[in-house]
């Protein structure tokens, strides 16, 4: 088993990953030592884990809430069905919440973990590539509105992150396609090494090599931590991480988040931060060729055709990172190296929106 840590002080937590971990009753004791739990999952992932840990778990007070899978149910609607439950069996303040899932389970059970009676204990069993690598570590909590992704939410961090990487053996070629995006994600952002290795392994990391897993998820996982223990509320480096969302939540958005996989929309946005950063970042042409071979050698999306570039530029404008009226995006000096940056002339980003869609 490997072991990280984000280093927060009285909010540091662990991050385990290895092999057969929901089966670990010793371990999940030792992270889950709440006697009331919630557990909250998909319909997807119910009836391959569901039963698994409710066993590991052992002789607990344990509420099942299943929820329909898919993105476009991170909604407000599933937000309440899932407080409703939780006021109906009296869970108390002592009550942990534990998100067994991809990554809107682990955001919608967050945010109802942050909410409930002021905030309960939360802990993340990932169970897709994407939410193993991204999404479970960092505490950022929300739900969608169709105004915008993840607009409603909060900061709420779990005790535990416990990555249990045979879950993967089960996950769909498309999913585990989809959380490469955050992969690659990663080293673009700090570790030039890491992309060339994910080059070199990619079609290790296809075959879920079990070896080449744990080592990308390690190694994104580290990123991440590092990061978001300098800035644990976004206020400033946070914001690196965010490479490629705002136009991937624009797609998102406007394809009603129901046919698009987030990662999806995440590669195709780290192709259009590339394209912009030739123009504006002094990104080489070569380096932006190397990211879109690799997400295409990955089987991504590098743009969205069936999303007007009108209205991904509107929608571009309600994101969470608009300041002052421009939008702050991440783009790159080079590969391992990621800026914030609102100082690109808007000409600029008009022809890079046009160029990625119709």
């Amino acid at each position: 088993m490997q072991r990280l840590r984000v280093d927060l002080g009285s909010r540091s937590y662990p991050i385990l990953i290895g092999s057969r971990l929901l089966a670990d009753r010793a371990l999940l004791r030792r992270h889950v030592p709440q006697q009331d739990l919630a557990v909250i999952t998909d319909t997807h992932v119910a009836p391959l884990y569901l039963a698994r840990l409710c066993r590991s778990l052992g002789r607990r007070r344990i509420v099942e809430i299943v929820l329909p899978a898919g993105e476009a149910h991170k909604s407000a609607a599933m937000y309440l069905r899932i407080l409703d439950v939780m006021v109906s069996n009296r869970l108390s303040r002592d009550a942990c919440v534990i998100a067994l899932g991809g990554g809107v389970v682990g955001d919608i059970a967050g945010f109802a973990a942050a909410s409930y009676q002021r905030g309960v204990s939360f802990v993340q069993l990932p169970t897709t590539l994407l939410s193993q690598v991204d999404s479970s570590v960092g505490g950022k909590t929300a739900i969608n509105h169709p105004g915008g992704k993840n607009l409603i939410g909060a900061f709420h961090q779990p005790r535990a992150v416990i990555t249990d990487v045979d879950t993967l053996a089960t996950l769909p070629s498309r999913e585990l396609r989809a959380g490469l995006a955050e992969v690659i994600k990663s080293a673009l952002i700090a570790d030039a090494d890491f992309f060339g290795w994910i080059e070199r392994n990619l079609d290790a990391l296809l075959a879920l090599d079990p070896k080449a897993l744990m080592a990308a998820i390690r190694r994104s996982c580290r990123i991440k931590a590092a990061i978001v223990g300098r800035d644990e509320r976004e206020s400033g480096e946070r914001a690196l991480l965010n490479l490629g969302h705002t136009f991937g939540h624009a797609i998102e958005t406007a394809t009603g988040y129901d046919s698009w996989l987030h990662g999806e929309a995440v590669a195709a946005g780290l192709a259009m931060a590339a394209a912009l950063s030739v123009r504006t970042q002094g990104l080489s042409p070569a380096a932006a060729v190397r990211i879109v071979n690799l997400l295409e050698r990955a089987g991504l999306p590098t743009a969205a055709r069936e999303v007007s570039a009108a209205r991904a530029l509107e929608l571009m404008r309600i994101d969470k990172k608009v300041k002052n009226g421009r939008n702050r995006l991440i783009l790159l000096r080079r590969i391992g190296k990621a800026v914030i940056s609102d100082d690109y002339p808007p000409a600029s980003l008009r022809a890079t929106v046009r160029a990625h869609f119709a």
